[in-house]
């Protein structure tokens, strides 16, 4: 599965240069996984509630082309790999309109409990790790 997320780049998001500032792209990813989450009938607060948290291990960005002031942007968003303890997330930014990929990424982010240890999340919820599963 593919989740497809839009926004437009505001004003304040660019630099002196009139692109996105580099550190966007990351804040970007974090709201097209909450949408990938939620495409699968979950949310990011209802997983914190019963107690999953999904905290970054890694960030990797690949700049290639600018984004700027008022563009609207695509990002695509798939889930490349999981396992019990970790899930891999990986991002494709476009220009709409344009299919040319402007960014890619990726995010690694390991199951953990409130107490911030690692947990078997395919043990621990069976449901929600089957529906990502099933969603790659």
């Amino acid at each position: 599965m593919t989740s497809v997320t839009k926004l437009t780049v505001r004003y304040a998001e660019t630099d002196q240069m009139g692109i996105v500032y580099h550190t966007n792209y990351g804040i970007w990813y974090e709201i097209a996984r909450t949408n990938y989450i939620k495409d699968i009938g979950y949310s990011y607060s209802d997983m914190e509630k019963i107690g999953i948290l999904l905290p970054v291990i890694n960030l990797n960005i690949n700049y290639i082309s600018p984004a700027r002031y008022d563009n609207n942007i695509i990002i695509k968003t798939t889930v490349s790999k999981i396992s019990s303890a970790k899930i891999e997330f990986f991002y494709s930014t476009y220009i709409e309109g344009d299919e040319k990929t402007i960014n890619t990424g990726s995010s690694i982010h390991a199951f953990v409990d409130k107490d911030m240890k690692l947990m078997n999340f395919r043990k621990n919820f069976p449901d929600i790790y089957t529906a990502i599963k099933n969603s790659i």
